[in-house]
């Protein structure tokens, strides 16, 4: 998200670094390339100008030109400035002990219908709960679509068949949701291919009628500056409370994101960076700023954390490092929750400083982590306990053929595992800024890519087996397969 943008700006402010003293004259060169990345990020040019004032008036003055280290001072002052932009947010929905109502508006093919089941499944994560109500009766499929949408984040969907009048349909939807005690109700309004008297008439009603308690307008933050000129033409028909921009995560150069508050007086509430269902963000403008300048976004870091992963085996895993034990069994876990797709990624690129190992990233993937699971599970209890002291070249042959891999493999995979766990023991109680500096020791090592290596030890010993060796590899594939049946309905390996 904002690459462009973060890579234009970073290097205007890098161009301030490593002066001896910061002059008035080279401040408003660097400035001046701090202004041009704005505008190339189609950030509209009244916001623009208003922006540049604010920081020129405090960068130029005397306290920074004569600071120790003015160029800091100044990334501090594009910083809250960039917060002013964007800002203040309250990203809280605010919901009552009765029924909360929320319509989502918007034109056709900025999401609307998706970021309904994304809010809901927001709303359940928070304990509460939602029902989505098909309110448009327009758009060919758009009930049969949030019905699909409803049943793959688990929330009910109040639709009515046959339906022609869209306000009784979200009248008769406020009085089930209030008879089914229903937190949350998320009304799916129609859209149109452009903004018309229609439409607004139709939203106009709805909201006399139904009477909202909130008002939300999805817009594709890929349209640009056109997300600014609907979220204008749209609130001032309904007064909105602000704004989901949707499709941040693709090649959106982030200018409406920057302009709408500020044009608008509208503000961004959530921002949606990816297609899945999960990838509805609140809108909290100091951390986007934040990442914006290089700086990271630990809170999000972490609430991604606490979100994608199983709090209880993280709980469990860390009192074991505590007490200096770290298992395979505990490595394939770490793998298996890091193996979402593109969940490794963002969190790297949420960590301060980590932005430009992103490109570096690869993905876990699933033959990989299959390939790690064969290896573990060829393996005895005590093997898995202790791999280092206990595989030796005999054990290494046997995990091998019961795996359907070759002895290489096994031998890369203890490896990266002795590294892994050297570094997991000495994280166990240490705080956020020392894991993160340690991240960077992990990605050094090759070990965030676990399935490269294995993948790599293949290749290199990819050499044809003779019809005696691979009957000799079956025999032993055989073998370890009648020993693991032993292990599983005894728990102890037998001899």
């Amino acid at each position: 998200m904002f690459e462009s943008l973060q890579d234009n700006l970073q290097s205007a402010l890098k161009s301030l670094r490593g002066k001896g003293k910061l002059t008035e004259g080279n401040m408003r060169d660097g400035l001046g390339l701090v202004e041009q990345s704005l505008l190339d990020a189609d950030v509209s040019y009244e916001v623009v100008r208003d922006f540049m004032a604010e920081v020129s008036e405090q960068a130029l003055g005397q306290k920074v030109l004569q600071s120790l280290d003015p160029s800091q001072q100044l990334i501090g002052i594009v910083n809250q400035s960039l917060i002013n932009v964007l800002g203040p947010v309250d990203p809280s929905l605010h919901l009552r002990e009765d029924v909360t109502i929320i319509m989502l508006c918007g034109l056709q093919g900025s999401g609307k219908t998706t970021t309904c089941g994304k809010l809901a499944r927001l709303i359940a994560q928070e304990g509460k709960q939602a029902m989505l109500c098909a309110a448009d009766l327009q758009r060919p499929a758009a009930v049969e679509q949030l019905h699909v949408i409803g049943e793959q984040v688990g929330v009910r969907v109040y639709s009515e068949e046959g339906a022609k009048d869209p306000v009784k349909v979200c009248q008769n939807a406020v009085r089930q949701a209030r008879q089914d005690s229903i937190d949350v109700l998320i009304l799916d309004t129609a859209g149109r291919l452009a903004i018309d008297e229609e439409l607004m008439d139709q939203l106009r009603t709805i909201d006399n009628r139904v009477g909202p308690h909130q008002a939300y307008l999805v817009v594709d933050g890929m349209t640009g500056q056109d997300a600014v000129n609907s979220a204008g033409a749209f609130n001032e028909a309904l007064e909105l409370d602000g704004v989901i921009m949707t499709k941040m995560d693709g090649d959106a150069r982030g200018g409406a994101l920057l302009s709408v508050k500020h044009v608008t007086g509208v503000p961004v509430k959530f921002i949606g960076t990816g297609e899945r269902f999960d990838a509805l963000e609140p809108f909290y403008p100091d951390r986007l700023a934040g990442r914006i300048l290089g700086m990271g976004d630990v809170l999000t870091m972490v609430d991604i954390a606490q979100r994608e992963f199983d709090q209880k085996q993280l709980a469990e895993t860390e009192a074991r490092l505590k007490e200096g034990e770290f298992t395979l069994e505990d490595f394939r876990t770490q793998l298996v929750q890091l193996s979402k797709p593109g969940l490794m990624k963002k969190m790297m690129g949420l960590m301060p400083g980590m932005g430009d190992l992103n490109g570096m990233m690869g993905e876990i993937d699933e033959k990989e982590l299959q390939q790690v699971s064969g290896i573990i599970d060829s393996m005895t209890p005590e093997e898995r306990r202790n791999p280092t002291k206990t595989v030796d070249q005999s054990r290494r042959q046997r995990i091998a053929a019961g795996a359907g891999v070759e002895p290489s493999a096994v031998n890369g995979l203890i490896k990266q595992f002795d590294g892994m766990a050297t570094l997991m023991k000495q994280m166990a109680g240490k705080g956020m800024r020392d894991r993160m500096q340690m991240v960077d020791e992990l990605q050094k090592s090759g070990l965030m890519n676990p399935g490269a290596k294995l993948n790599k030890a293949k290749q290199s010993t990819g050499k044809r087996l003779s019809p005696k060796e691979k009957e000799k590899q079956k025999k032993l594939r055989d073998r370890e397969l009648r020993r693991r049946k032993r292990v599983d309905r005894t728990g102890q390996p037998k001899s």
